[in-house]
């Protein structure tokens, strides 16, 4: 089994949910808070790997909902120095495992990757279950 740092946002009903998931599969985790950990255009932009910038963003942030900040007008930098400004906007969570980076928990995903022991695709473990309006998130 695997030692995950999960960076994750304090308090977040799915962020807990999806350490529990990861618990009952045998893994570690090693719970981050993703708000104050001081971050990098290196360190943030390991976990975004090939996904497209917009789908890096947290999509029920309040600078995205009020339409402030519009992740599909943004390149990869200009993201990069928002997000470095108000970690907010990062979409969670983020996790590593040795020299391996993601970003969301697309249970499927993270299957193949590290194992789960119960998956329900059924269940959404991406948006806050507090918002009515969040935003779906799609993987390559």
């Amino acid at each position: 089994m695997a030692t995950v740092i999960f960076y994750e946002k304090p308090g977040c009903i799915n962020n807990t949910r999806q350490k529990k998931l990861l618990s009952a599969a045998g893994h570690t985790v090693d719970a981050r808070n993703l708000l104050t950990t001081h971050w990098t255009k290196e360190t943030i932009g390991q976990f975004f790997g090939s996904l497209p910038t917009a789908q890096c963003f947290n999509r029920t942030a309040p600078q995205i909902k009020s339409g402030e900040i519009n992740p599909d007008k943004l390149n990869r930098t200009q993201a990069i120095e928002l997000m470095i400004a108000n970690p907010i906007l990062i979409r969670r969570p983020l996790m590593q495992v040795v020299n391996e980076y993601h970003i969301g928990f697309d249970q499927t995903i993270v299957d193949t990757w590290i194992g789960l022991a119960h998956i329900n695709e059924n269940e959404d473990l991406e948006n806050c279950p507090r918002s009515h309006n969040a935003a779906s998130y799609s993987t390559p």
